[in-house]
């Protein structure tokens, strides 16, 4: 009786026991709101590029700029498994951020993402159904994510306005103490009622951002949309087969066939250790993964550690890129008003140049005469050439700016501003064809301005000896 008693104790004790995660209070995001907007952001942006009109503009415009054609390659599937590498890249670090949210999830499934994902990616199965299948699905949590992170960049700054109101109110309270007069005292009451306002309305905002939403759903909103975008990926560039209507909807006009590409493989030029291939027979062998095949295409990695030959003969393999392109306005701004550029600033620019460029330059320029620069025809004919030259090399260097300098204060925004991929910038340029053109500028450059002078000169020398003559024919 006695031990039928104490079991029915324990069997009560243990059905009353709480699981190991409780769902009587459901875990919120709170601070990590900041980060998951941030990450939010980026897949925002990442499907805005995959839209039909920025994928529409890649295959006609973006893979058909001169200086493209001319620096990195003239072969349209080469060109484009660059640019569905730089997605895929910029998918993954997305995916990493959302891993490592994925971790402190309760729900199992979730938990998981970063096994079901890289399945999903090397594989294609999807076994939790997350891809949004249906324009209404994809629309309505677009717009979700996008409520989410207008409200948390709103937050954001309200909290950092709540600091500043509350560091002014101790500020004010020290300076109360040693002062007995009324006007002190009411600052003192006007600052705590800007604060207690400034309060209210970080947590109202608290309520309506992600602060106080539930930490598993912001997560599966995050997962399903990076499936989705994945989905997205290999439809565009006709990767693997889709079972997705939707996404399939601009497929036709951005992968090019054998019958629409004109330029033959005996034909084609590809700079650096990136060898030419066919961009679907490339992404049908998955043996060594989807993103890191991709990887292998991009050639991002740092410090150099590519096991092909040639690693240095693009400007992104010798880190040179953003140098160049800095070196390329400096050239622009000069051959626009070559007789505003001082003898110091020649000395800066020759300064700027590599070594290998210097080397170039005094081979182009041994024999030249100082005073060769007497020809207007000659001189107009640069001016031509430079132009042309200009027309297809600036816009990849200015390019390569807007790239580096929006992606260093994107760190500092939630939301990044560029639509600029790598492709349109010096990253993958060919070295040596790059250095010869910026050569080819600098010689030009080099008559022009001499050309410039030495005009400039007589026209000073013709004046000062018409003032002479002046002078001479004065009556005395």
């Amino acid at each position: 009786m006695a031990l039928e008693t104490w079991l029915i104790k324990v069997k009560t004790a243990l059905s009353h026991r709480k699981p190991l995660f409780s769902s009587s209070k459901p875990k919120r995001v709170t601070v990590l709101s900041f980060e998951i907007a941030n990450v939010m952001s980026k897949l925002l942006h990442l499907w805005q590029s995959l839209s039909d009109a920025n994928v529409v503009r890649l295959r006609n415009d973006v893979v058909s700029l001169e200086g493209v054609r001319k620096l990195i390659s003239n072969d349209e599937s080469f060109l484009l498994s660059l640019a569905v590498a730089e997605f895929a890249d910029s998918l993954r670090l997305v995916a990493d951020s959302v891993s490592r949210l994925s971790n402190h999830c309760h729900d199992p499934s979730l938990r998981s993402f970063r096994r079901v994902f890289t399945e999903f990616a090397n594989s294609g199965l999807d076994p939790h159904n997350w891809i949004l299948t249906t324009p209404k699905d994809i629309e309505t949590r677009h717009r979700k994510m996008q409520h989410y992170v207008t409200l948390t960049a709103t937050l954001h700054k309200e909290i950092d306005a709540l600091t500043l109101l509350e560091s002014a109110f101790k500020k004010a309270l020290l300076n109360t103490d040693s002062n007995n007069n009324a006007e002190p005292h009411k600052k003192l009451h006007d600052l705590q009622q800007k604060i207690f306002w400034q309060k209210q309305e970080v947590k109202n905002l608290k309520e309506r951002s992600l602060w106080n939403k539930n930490f598993d759903g912001v997560v599966l909103l995050l997962a399903r949309f990076v499936f989705t975008v994945l989905a997205r990926i290999k439809v565009v560039f006709g990767i693997g087969h889709s079972s997705v209507p939707f996404l399939s909807r601009s497929l036709s006009s951005v992968y090019p066939s054998d019958h629409q590409n004109p330029i033959s493989s005996s034909s084609s030029s590809v700079s650096g250790p990136l060898k030419r291939s066919k961009l679907g027979e490339e992404n049908e062998d998955l043996g060594g993964g989807f993103f890191e095949s991709n990887c292998k295409v991009l050639k991002l990695k740092k410090g150099g550690d590519g096991d092909g030959d040639g690693d240095g003969d693009t400007l992104g393999a010798s880190a040179l890129a953003l140098h160049y392109a800095n070196l390329v306005m400096v050239l622009e701004k000069m051959i626009k008003s070559p007789q505003l550029v001082g003898v110091d600033a020649r000395d800066d620019l020759y300064g700027m140049l590599p070594s290998s460029i210097r080397s170039s330059l005094r081979a182009r320029l041994r024999g030249v005469g100082f005073s060769a620069c007497d020809d207007h025809v000659l001189a107009g004919e640069w001016r031509d050439a430079l132009g042309r030259i200009l027309g297809w090399l600036a816009p990849l260097a200015h390019n390569m700016i807007k790239w580096q300098s929006e992606r260093s204060y994107e760190q500092q925004n939630l939301v990044p501003k560029t639509n600029v991929l790598l492709l349109q910038t010096l990253f993958f340029a060919n070295k040596e064809k790059t250095e010869a053109a910026i050569t080819e500028l600098l010689v030009g450059l080099n008559y022009v301005w001499r050309f410039e002078r030495e005009m400039t000169a007589k026209a000073l020398f013709e004046c000062t000896k018409f003032n002479g003559l002046l002078t001479l024919q004065k009556p005395s």
